[in-house]
């Protein structure tokens, strides 16, 4: 799960991180981008992990709400927590858990989440480029996350914005839940991999072109898909299952998800084989 703001076209410069101590993280802050007098820093205390449930619950509800208990474990495993404050009040936050990769570390952040009246204000980039600068200060070059194929605003984000690429879809991840937010259809989640020092997300956070000229094939979707899942949801399960199938088959052949293309109606996700040049080897779970 991965709701995120809107994106700017500036990379964040590398800086010292702080731990739980109320520092701002790296330099992001001092960027001057999206909305005005907000501060990125790591969370501490029960006080503030609460104010990230409560957050959590005006974004998505009560119905898939992670609490706070999980926000001290992530800390105290070496994970992160990171809030977006605006006068002292949280508004925005990405929680990640420590993980492990054929015995190199990474980072799965579970949820990015900014108040809805501030999600057009560039806070969710930030809260990201944040969390890059502080993995990278921990040595840390890779962060994995999931989102789901049908939402193309998020998809947009991760792999046009942030540079990171897809290389499995994990189906109905989740199970079927109760929560609205899900429509009642199966979960189906792509992995995004964010490669922090690779080429690719250098060039794309730098607003280097890196993807022009080249041949893909393309997986396309209705550019309202996510309406119809709220509307229709019997007419987007076709599509979803169409949609895994399509992925399944172009991931067992080792072609990668890169980008996505606009076209009318239709969006499409674009898929290079067998590798992307500035991408790292595969990862497995």
């Amino acid at each position: 799960m991965h709701g995120n703001g809107n994106v700017a076209a500036r990379p964040a410069a590398r800086g010292s991180a702080a731990r739980g101590d109320g520092r701002a993280v790296g330099t992001v802050q001092k960027q001057g981008v999206g909305a005005p007098g907000i501060t990125i820093r790591h969370c501490s205390g029960l006080e503030e992990f609460e104010a990230c449930v409560a957050l959590q619950r005006i974004v998505w509800g009560d119905d898939i709400t992670v609490p706070s208990p999980i926000f001290v474990v992530a800390v105290e495993t070496g994970g992160q927590v990171l809030g977006a404050f605006e006068s002292g009040r949280l508004v925005g936050f990405t929680l990640a858990m420590p993980g492990i990769h054929e015995g190199v570390p990474f980072l799965h952040s579970h949820m990015t989440a900014v108040l809805p009246d501030l999600q057009n204000h560039k806070i969710g980039r930030r809260l990201k480029l944040a969390q890059r600068d502080d993995a990278l200060a921990r040595g840390i070059k890779l962060v994995e996350w999931t989102f789901d194929p049908l939402e193309l605003r998020n998809a947009h984000f991760n792999l046009v914005r942030l540079g990171a690429v897809v290389r499995r879809i994990l189906p109905n991840c989740y199970g079927v839940t109760l929560s609205p937010l899900h429509a009642g259809l199966p979960t189906d989640r792509l992995v995004a991999e964010w490669h922090l020092d690779s080429e690719r997300v250098r060039a794309v956070l730098e607003s280097v072109a890196v993807i022009g000229g080249k041949e893909f094939v393309r997986i396309s979707l209705p550019s309202d898909i996510g309406e119809w899942k709220h509307k229709d949801p019997a007419r987007a399960a076709q599509v979803q299952s169409k949609v895994r199938e399509q992925f399944e088959h172009w991931f067992n052949r080792r072609y990668v998800a890169t980008g996505l293309e606009r076209a009318a109606d239709i969006t499409s996700y674009l898929l290079e084989s067998p590798s992307p040049p500035a991408a790292e080897s595969p990862t497995k779970s």
